[in-house]
């Protein structure tokens, strides 16, 4: 009688694996019935332009008449021609100086963007995060530069830099701190610093608020205990909160990193014809649209496109970031 009873327990449970299986199998299929639209939609506003601006590189198309682009193979990114002295002369993108010191440009300014807004996001969100009286308000107050549209910024910040009337030259003369206005957005020595300045400013919140919401998953317990055996809170910092923060911030940083790898608007309204500011994607729009080279344009976004993503493929690898909230 006995084993009469557990062997029919034990067939009232067998088919639980099952059921957890079948239901695994709905919210797979469900969530793939909700991701079709959005794949949709996102092959026609992102993947066909991609397509066509990749088709159009290697073609000789232009902005006047795109529908008689004829076929012009890799001529647009390197091509060379002989001369009778037997010299050999290289045209195209890959050997164009101005090219490569725009792509110097986007990555100097990525990477030093980036890094500050990392640091000063990761020390904002630190004090966001202790409780304090009207942490509410300051939470809120502190959004407000990013919440500001970037062409909005970057017009204030051009008359706050301004080097006849601008506050921050008037400023600097009235505290002792500058000898002689400086033209901070026109001059060649100061225009990536004052790029730099507006965009960090701008964009550190947005880091802090995705590193506050890493903060915010961290059990208080751990710091409890680590206060109770007497651990430093410098030691705290390095061996729970950066540990613990890490994959909110690695992410955050590669938000970061996109973002500002193909800046626009900012450089463009802020320093237009600098050329020691000017970005992989002020240089592909003029092509493009001022100079009606839509071929060598259409060439200039399919190398940034690539440069994009070889460096954003080459710090998930390095930095081992997962999407998951979890580490490799």
């Amino acid at each position: 009688m006995k084993m009469a009873t557990e062997t029919l327990g034990a067939a009232s449970v067998a088919p639980a694996p099952k059921i957890k299986s079948e239901l695994m199998e709905q919210r797979v299929r469900s969530a793939r019935l909700f991701l079709i639209p959005m794949l949709v939609a996102l092959a026609v506003v992102a993947g066909w332009p991609l397509l066509r601006s990749i088709y159009f590189s290697f073609t000789d198309a232009s902005l006047s008449n795109l529908d008689a682009a004829q076929w012009y193979g890799v001529g647009n990114y390197l091509r060379w021609q002989v001369l009778d002295s037997g010299a050999v002369r290289y045209r195209g993108l890959l050997v164009d100086t101005a090219w490569w010191n725009a792509v110097w440009n986007t990555v100097r300014f990525a990477f030093i963007s980036v890094a500050f807004e990392a640091v000063l996001g990761m020390i904002v969100a630190l004090v966001l995060n202790a409780e304090f009286r009207g942490r509410g308000l300051v939470r809120a107050a502190i959004l407000i530069p990013w919440a500001i549209p970037t062409i909005v910024s970057a017009r204030m910040w051009g008359w706050m830099l301004n080097d006849q009337f601008g506050i921050l030259n008037d400023l600097g003369m009235r505290l002792g701190l500058l000898s002689q206005k400086v033209a901070w957005t026109a001059s060649a020595d100061t225009a990536m610093t004052a790029v730099l300045i507006v965009d960090i400013w701008k964009t550190t919140p947005f880091m802090a608020l995705l590193v506050l919401a890493g903060l915010q998953m961290i059990p208080k317990d751990i710091y409890e205990a680590a206060e109770i055996d007497g651990v430093h809170p410098v030691k705290q910092f390095f061996k729970i909160t950066l540990p613990l923060v890490r994959p909110a911030l690695m992410v955050a940083i590669i938000f970061r990193l996109l973002d500002a790898l193909r800046i626009f608007d900012l450089i463009y309204v802020l320093t237009p014809n600098s050329a020691a500011t000017k970005t992989m994607s002020v240089l592909a729009r003029e092509n493009l649209f001022d100079f009606d080279k839509f071929a060598y344009g259409s060439a200039m976004s399919t190398l940034l496109f690539l440069i994009i993503a070889a460096l954003t493929i080459l710090y998930i690898w390095l930095g081992q970031v997962r999407f998951d909230g979890g580490d490799r």
